[in-house]
């Protein structure tokens, strides 16, 4: 009959649906693939290491005297309520949580639920021949390219093919060559040569 309106179980077979049903597995694919290289929040708590200039988020569920939102000192250190200045340079946030639940637990509560989160990362600083040198806040990820856009792009003095690196957990701080597709670390100091031809 005409103008009868089809099952709604057999949206698929209608060309309208078959092309729906395409373009929803073409994102449902993107997606996935954007998600397989990208950088999941735990592997962040297992691999950063915190220093002066990131600034935390601590909080322990259900004790909002507890709450602390702080930036690691020059020392390299925070001041937690009723635990006094803790040193944190070199933790890793997920190592902060457990030093943080294990020093209130007992004392203060029987089994703190603790957890840390990097609401700004340090800065790693690009320098010479770009349009906008300065400080810029980490991002897990960032390759030197994405820093000098950062940067506002190379001068017309520029040398792209001259480009050195100061790696912040180097402690010879010793310049190295870098490419543009490196990735960036929080301190780390990029520097953009001048080309002489």
């Amino acid at each position: 009959m005409p103008g009868k309106a089809q099952p709604s179980g057999q949206w698929a077979a209608h060309p309208r649906g078959r092309l729906l049903a395409d373009i929803l597995v073409f994102l449902i694919l993107l997606f996935a693939s954007q998600a397989a290289g990208a950088i999941e929040p735990d592997e962040v708590a297992t691999q950063y290491e915190l220093a002066s200039g990131d600034r935390v988020r601590v909080q322990v569920y259900g004790e909002d005297d507890l709450y602390l939102e702080a930036r690691v000192s020059d020392r390299g250190t925070i001041s937690y309520p009723f635990l006094g200045e803790i040193s944190v340079a070199g933790m890793s946030p997920a190592q902060l949580e457990k030093l943080i639940h294990d020093r209130l637990k007992g004392d203060y509560l029987l089994n703190p639920k603790v957890s840390v989160d990097i609401l700004e990362y340090r800065p790693f600083f690009v320098n010479g021949e770009v349009e906008q040198p300065g400080g810029f806040p980490y991002q897990p990820g960032i390759t030197i390219r994405k820093a000098i856009s950062l940067a506002g792009g190379f001068t017309e003095r520029a040398s792209t093919d001259d480009i050195v690196v100061i790696r912040e957990n180097d402690p010879s701080r010793r310049p190295v060559e870098a490419g543009l597709d490196e990735k960036v670390g929080p301190g780390d100091i990029i520097t953009v040569e001048q080309s002489f031809f």
